[in-house]
């Protein structure tokens, strides 16, 4: 793989998982004010958007499994580390969307 295409595929992945990142963080704000159902759609769209990066890095790893060099830089370390960064984020988005949720469950609950 040329340099170029490795560095293409870098970016790729960090440019996709950097969005998936920003729409799980914005499923959390939404379900902290209330909007479980504008919660699980950026849930879904950074769903879409973590799995364009993944595919992109799983393509990475397929070329070095058939003995195609891919070559080892600090972009794609980096590229790695934001992949696992917005997985993080989105176990984090899905557990506190289900915190708030039963928050507003019980506030409800409460001023009944």
């Amino acid at each position: 793989m040329r340099v170029e295409g490795l560095e293409m595929t870098c970016f790729q992945i960090i440019s996709s998982v950097g969005t998936a990142r920003s729409s799980y963080i914005e499923a959390i704000q939404k379900a902290k004010a209330g909007d479980f159902e504008g919660a699980k759609d950026c849930l879904e769209a950074g769903q879409q958007e973590f799995l364009k990066g993944h595919e992109a890095h799983f393509g990475l790893l397929q070329k070095e499994t058939n003995g195609e060099m891919v070559g080892g830089s600090l972009l794609l370390i980096h590229a790695e580390d934001q992949l696992m960064s917005a997985e993080g984020f989105k176990i984090i988005a899905e557990e506190m969307i289900a915190a708030y949720r039963r928050i507003d469950e019980l506030e409800k609950k409460l001023a009944q």
